[in-house]
């Protein structure tokens, strides 16, 4: 489809379903969100180099912003200040404040680009970065406490020579050629599991073994260990972390970035089938309909066991997970036991 008609087609779009967002008109019309904001380019769109580390290693001068990430299920949105950036050669980066706190996984970011559009009569700015794909990876909005000529001066450093609509979309596949249940070392991967003495090696677990995320759940030493839920169990869960004000971390991601929340949370609310957290500088919206499973999850730990409730749809993507506020060195709070102990009751 050409550039041009692809922005006529929007435009009929947008004249019918005024508010429709890009992200669902990119389905309608059957083209990722990158190339349908591409039509954009020179009215509003500035294309940026494809430079995210060097890019993200500025972002602080910005001060107060709002980063959103989200999958096909879950938006997770909070603003404060990019501050403690790690970010060298390695395909993988990190921020460590508070307030933005992120995983990144540069190997997937291919694009980028600057957006000035109007929201709510007022000029809103942004950075958005996406996938070979063309599937939005991270964005960075512009908040009323923003420094606007730092990100003017951000802006027009990247600027793109080429200021082309034209994107190399590049289909994505992961191979996930996983054991059946009957190859897997059932013994040995038990083991395995109980002897962990840290979160982060569940994933090598799961490699080693050749198996997925929600397989392992199945296939977990007992029932303390993984443990199934009723998704309604999730509201639940967070009106009691909310009416108790009981610390959470809240994980969202896709597969370029992991964006995680930790405090406390305040106000929840249902939109349609849209369950929400929407609290000052936090905000979540996770779409219960796209819901397929839940667990309680339990690993071993140097610091004692360590509890999520994890969320998957119906391809087995994890869709966010929950976790009682904590730090390495520091045992996981009992509050948070107590809340996920009544799940199961």
């Amino acid at each position: 489809m050409s550039t041009t008609s692809l922005k006529q087609q929007w435009e009929t779009l947008k004249e019918e379903q005024p508010q429709l967002r890009i992200r669902n008109a990119a389905q309608a019309l059957n083209v990722s969100e990158a190339e349908l904001l591409a039509t954009k380019i020179g009215n509003g769109v500035t294309r940026l180099e494809n430079n995210p580390k060097e890019i993200l290693q500025e972002i602080e001068s910005l001060g107060k912003v709002m980063a959103l990430t989200r999958n096909e299920s879950c938006v997770h949105e909070r603003k404060g200040t990019y501050l403690n950036p790690s970010i060298g050669k390695s395909p993988v980066g990190l921020f460590v404040g508070e307030d933005i706190d992120l995983r990144i996984f540069f190997m997937h970011w291919a694009f980028a680009f600057a957006v000035s559009e109007m929201a709510r009569g007022k000029e809103r700015l942004s950075l958005q970065f996406f996938a070979e794909d063309g599937m939005a990876i991270h964005k960075i909005y512009l908040t009323p406490q923003s420094n606007i000529d730092a990100y003017k001066n951000l802006v027009e450093k990247y600027k793109a020579e080429e200021q082309s609509a034209d994107l190399e979309i590049k289909p994505f596949s992961e191979e996930k050629n996983y054991k059946s249940d009957e190859e897997v070392d059932l013994a040995g991967f038990q083991k395995s599991w109980r002897e962990l003495q840290d979160t982060h090696h569940f994933f090598g677990l799961l490699k080693k073994h050749n198996i997925s995320r929600t397989q392992a759940l199945t296939l977990a030493p007992s029932a303390y260990y993984a443990d199934k839920i009723e998704k309604d169990e999730i509201v639940r869960m967070l009106e009691i972390v909310a009416s108790k004000q009981v610390p959470i971390m809240v994980f969202v991601g896709n597969r370029g970035n992991i964006q995680i929340h930790t405090g406390d949370i305040k106000k929840t609310l249902w939109h349609q089938q849209w369950f929400n957290i929407m609290d000052p500088d936090f905000n979540l919206h996770l779409n219960m309909e796209k819901i397929e499973n839940c667990w309680v999850v339990r690993k071993p730990t140097e610091d004692g066991i360590v509890t999520s409730i994890e969320c998957f749809d119906d391809n087995d993507e994890l869709i966010v997970q929950f976790f009682g506020k904590r730090k390495p060195g520091i045992p996981e709070i009992k509050e948070w036991q107590e809340v996920v102990a009544q799940l199961q009751q």
